[in-house]
């Protein structure tokens, strides 16, 4: 099983959507958050530690990120989708740019720590 973390802003539209969209991938275990501190999920190291590969939507949500986190990165793999805050939830262009972005990664994930 490969945990997966999608962060933006607010936690309201762009990572809600790609937690929906990647939550019935087989092998994939999806959650998200935001970086905002007026997210509606807040991002939490216990979330950050959680995830194998953590998907951000922005370059600013990777620095904060790195900012606010970098002991719990412990080198995690991290990819901006470069996806602007322009979509509703489950806007269907969202989704295409989703699946197209970091569905090629998930693809192939795999995961960091060993399967019990």
């Amino acid at each position: 099983m490969t945990n997966v973390l999608f962060v933006c802003s607010a936690n309201r539209l762009r990572s809600p959507t790609a937690e929906h969209v990647f939550s019935t991938w087989p092998g994939i275990e999806t959650d998200s958050a935001g970086i905002s501190n007026d997210a509606d999920v807040l991002l939490s190291t216990e979330q950050v530690e959680w995830a194998d590969i953590i998907f951000v939507m922005e370059k600013a949500h990777r620095n904060k990120l790195n900012r606010r986190f970098r002991a719990s990165l412990n080198g995690k793999r991290v990819i901006c989708l470069d996806i602007p805050d322009d979509y509703e939830f489950m806007d269907p262009v969202l989704v295409r740019m989703l699946e197209s972005r970091a569905g090629r990664f998930l693809s192939r994930a795999e995961p960091t720590r060993p399967s019990p």
